[in-house]
């Protein structure tokens, strides 16, 4: 009998169910970035589209007051189950992004959201692909947390997200950055091509989101290309975002990669 049990990147195990996004590349780079944020005993943290809790469990875990929201009734019964096994206090609620906790207004926000490109316009809140199918552009998602984020923090408040370089993340900044926020990205990584974008590797190549592949290569283990600026390819970006008053920052983590969403 398979193992519902995956190691989270933060020390412990996590209980999978059935169509609940699993950690990988994006979550562990986003745990990295809100380790050297240095984040206080008591904080209050909002960690959006929680999935199966690794991240809410990762910032309860270093004493934050953690709030996780996810759309999917399998991510919030996911979330509740692992925080109870890990006996670590978070208050998880269902809904769609900040609207589940409106009005209130956080120190810490973490946002892994979906970030691949989709033919669909959006996918069914009851389906798996809910957790990676973002819009033709990889920013249905983003583009609303980056619009709701700066009323959601604290003064002095902290964004941590990651999405793809095929999601641009320079997009991201400059919608922060208007916003009044200073924003910048942090870290990025290289992460190959999951079977999602690999499925789609010829729409993507079509529409110039991602390069061609060499021929006699195996799409599946090329990796994309470093440029100064983002690469074509998927690659989970930690990004930071500061509030005004103590300029709010916005820290975006990039995967230079592939595909951030390997598993899938």
């Amino acid at each position: 009998m398979p193992d519902s049990r995956q190691s989270n990147g933060a020390g412990g195990f996590l209980l999978r169910l059935p169509g609940v996004y699993a950690p990988q590349d994006d979550t562990r780079l986003l745990l990295k970035a809100l380790a050297a944020e240095g984040v206080r005993s008591g904080a209050r943290l909002l960690d959006l589209g929680s999935g199966s809790g690794a991240l809410a469990l990762g910032a309860a875990r270093l004493g934050a007051e953690v709030t996780a929201v996810d759309l999917a009734r399998r991510a919030v019964l996911a979330t509740r189950l692992n925080c109870q096994l890990a006996r670590q206090r978070v208050r998880v609620r269902r809904g769609d992004l900040f609207a589940a906790v409106h009005g209130e207004r956080y120190e810490v926000i973490l946002c892994n959201p979906p970030y691949v490109p989709s033919r669909a316009p959006a996918p069914s809140p009851h389906r798996a692909a809910l957790a990676w199918d973002a819009g033709s552009d990889g920013r249905a998602v983003l583009d609303r947390v980056c619009e709701a984020a700066p009323e959601a923090l604290d003064r002095g408040g902290v964004l941590l997200m990651v999405h793809s370089a095929l999601s641009r993340p320079q997009l991201s900044l400059a919608r922060l950055r208007r916003a009044g926020l200073h924003a910048a990205v942090t870290d990025r990584q290289r992460v190959p091509l999951g079977p999602v974008l690999r499925s789609r590797r010829p729409w993507l190549e079509q529409r110039g989101m991602l390069p061609p592949a060499p021929t006699g290569e195996h799409p599946a283990a090329r990796p994309t290309t470093p440029s100064a600026t983002p690469a074509p390819a998927p690659t989970p970006t930690p990004a930071r975002a500061l509030t005004p008053a103590t300029p709010a920052t916005v820290r975006p983590v990039t995967v230079n990669a592939p595909s951030p969403r390997n598993s899938w």
